[in-house]
């Protein structure tokens, strides 16, 4: 069994890793890490609507691709 994610999944991976870290850091550390999580709702939200996604920029620059092992 081959993995090979998509960069959709990529980029849902990343986003839970920002909300929950910042979710800790806010309880540990200092509550204004509260906001990181509102910013990464709502780029969330902002892509979902316009289909503009900074993350899918970003990975596409530093050279991932889509997901194309799974079309054969």
């Amino acid at each position: 069994m081959e993995i090979c994610p998509s960069k959709g999944s990529i980029i849902h991976l990343i986003a839970g890793i920002f909300v929950l870290g910042s979710v800790f850091l806010s309880i540990f550390v200092h509550s204004h890490w509260i906001f990181f999580t509102g910013f990464v709702g709502f780029m969330l939200i902002l892509s979902s609507l316009t289909g503009f996604c900074p993350m899918a920029l970003i990975l596409k620059a530093i050279g991932v691709k889509e997901n194309k092992c799974c079309a054969k």
